[in-house]
């Protein structure tokens, strides 16, 4: 087959590439340039998308004797990625930016140029396993990235290849020691790309502009502090409310709801954080189409943790209503909720969508 290898400077990317062509396939390496200031960006782990990082896979693109490119989706990125992630905030949810990346750059945006320039197939190196098309969890649970890949539909598996799903990593940094690639110890990046910093709060801050509210105790309506911007808050947030004094309990308060149009930041105990239904959009499933009944399923509502045995209901219109066996706290709108099989392993992914509502 005529693989894409996307290479984005790191020990993971390269690596899938070489067994991509271990594996006896024609591999050209690519390197997305996601930022129209690659110069400026991080030092170390923090972040990705950096000139280090073109200039790492291209050495490694040069170890492994493959053609090499760089594509400019700076433009795209900007629009589909970071634009998306700001609006979501200012909107009082809660986005992943990486889900985001995966579904509109990655595997849309890439794979559709990499088929109408005559590729099979895209190759990363995310920790995810594919079987018959089938999209399974990572054998390393710490590094599992199925979660993320949840959004990708049946036609797009089909053309993905995940070449180290089923290596643990420390044995992926093994390995890229032994085939003399410089970043077999290069640390893991980390945080949100596009903000090198990590300060997520003054970056929306610079973009959103103050737009000043209240906090509001839940139960009782009392105004506890004031605010400049519910883009400073998440559902779950129990640190930075702002409120100077403890509930009359003593028990710690958690943001419960935002509500962009009034500006108000409902606050409360953590019971009252426990979600029962999640409904969500955009829905898709790794089928191909929406089951015609219930289906039993596991929830996962974050990259790492949130599980929870649930039934999920297929609507109209690609939306979805997944109830909950067993609550969860912390479910916050513009999340996804990624959906898994209830068997022994408990590893394929059924599905997912973007969770929209709560109760």
């Amino acid at each position: 087959m005529r693989v894409l290898a996307a290479m984005s400077g790191g020990v993971d990317s390269a690596v899938a590439a070489a067994r991509a062509v271990d594996a006896g396939h024609e591999v050209v390496g690519v390197h997305l340039a996601l930022s129209h200031a690659p110069a400026t960006l991080r030092a170390g782990s923090r972040g990705c998308c950096s000139r280090e990082d073109a200039d790492d896979a291209r050495r490694a693109a040069d170890i492994l004797d493959i053609p090499f490119y760089v594509w400019d989706f700076a433009d795209r990125f900007a629009e589909e990625v970071i634009e998306d992630f700001v609006a979501s905030y200012a909107a009082g949810q809660t986005p992943n930016p990486c889900l985001r990346c995966n579904e509109r750059i990655k595997f849309s945006a890439l794979l559709d140029r990499a088929l109408a320039l005559g590729f099979d197939a895209v190759c990363t190196g995310h920790y995810a396993r594919l079987e018959s098309g089938v999209l399974r969890r990572a054998v390393d649970l710490d590094k599992d990235q199925s979660y993320v890949l949840s959004v990708l539909t049946r036609d797009q598996l089909a053309h993905a290849m995940f070449p180290v799903g089923d290596t643990p990593k420390p044995q992926v940094r093994a390995e890229a020691a032994a085939r003399g690639l410089r970043v077999a110890d290069k640390p893991d990046s980390h945080d949100i790309c596009f903000i090198p910093t990590g300060n997520t709060r003054a970056f929306l801050t610079e973009r959103i502009g103050v737009r000043p509210g209240a906090v509001v105790d839940a139960e009782t309506g009392e105004e506890l502090a004031r605010h400049d911007g519910v883009h400073q808050f998440t559902i779950g947030q129990r640190k930075g409310l702002g409120v100077d004094r403890p509930a009359p309990d003593g028990r710690p308060r958690y943001v419960l709801a935002i509500e962009p149009a009034t500006g108000t930041v409902r606050v409360g105990p953590a019971e009252a954080l426990e979600v029962r239904v999640i409904e969500g959009v955009n829905a898709v499933w790794t089928s191909g189409s929406a089951p015609d009944g219930p289906v039993e399923c596991v929830a996962q509502v974050r990259a790492h943790g949130g599980l929870a045995r649930a039934v999920a209901h297929a609507g109209p219109d690609a939306t979805v209503r997944v109830e909950l066996l067993t609550p969860l706290r912390g479910v916050a709108p513009g999340q996804a909720v990624a959906l898994y099989r209830p068997d022994p392993d408990g590893d394929i992914v059924v599905g997912s969508a973007r969770i929209t509502a709560t109760r």
